[in-house]
């Protein structure tokens, strides 16, 4: 989740694209060693196989590439749906019992994939103003899909840059 919140202060700082750019290839490298090396295993510290850490930084640092700082705003709702959405509706989901069950391997449950779409829909709200409620919806319900089908920790990637292409497709 930590990591998600430097984007959105590197907008408010107005970080250029020259430093922000840099900053996430190396984060992304230190990650690709961390996951082969286990130098912080901590990072990660899941219960299951994952390129998640890999891929988050993948996914940020391919949004600064194409989006910073034109689409600062958007950049950062991607960044944060992920670190907000999918980190909350899995510290809910694993903690609190509800109806779950099994996707591509991974197990889901109600309470995560509702907490994913209702922080997803947050997120958005707040971040880009421009989108019509309708937008808005369909945005967050696409990112809560692309959790659900995505394994491995591929949501990492997938849902932020799809998040992006798909709010920039409604005219974020």
């Amino acid at each position: 989740m930590g990591a998600g919140f430097t984007v959105p202060l590197a907008w408010w700082l107005q970080i250029p694209k020259q430093l922000a750019l840099p900053a996430a290839a190396l984060a992304t490298i230190a990650a690709i060693i961390n996951h082969r090396a286990q130098l912080l295993p901590a990072v990660e510290d899941i219960d299951r196989r994952s390129i998640g850490t890999i891929a988050y930084g993948l996914s940020i640092t391919l949004l600064i590439l194409f989006g910073w700082p034109q689409r600062a705003d958007l950049v950062s709702a991607a960044v944060l749906v992920m670190a907000l959405g999918d980190g909350a509706a899995g510290l809910v989901g694993s903690n609190l019992a509800s109806p779950s069950w099994t996707l591509l391997g991974q197990r889901k449950s109600l309470l995560g994939t509702s907490v994913m779409a209702a922080m997803s829909f947050l997120v958005l709200t707040l971040l880009l103003k421009g989108l019509s409620w309708p937008a808005l919806i369909a945005l967050g319900g696409a990112a809560t899909l692309l959790e659900q089908l995505s394994w491995g920790g591929l949501d990492n990637l997938t849902v932020p840059l799809g998040v992006a292409w798909l709010g920039s497709g409604f005219g974020a």
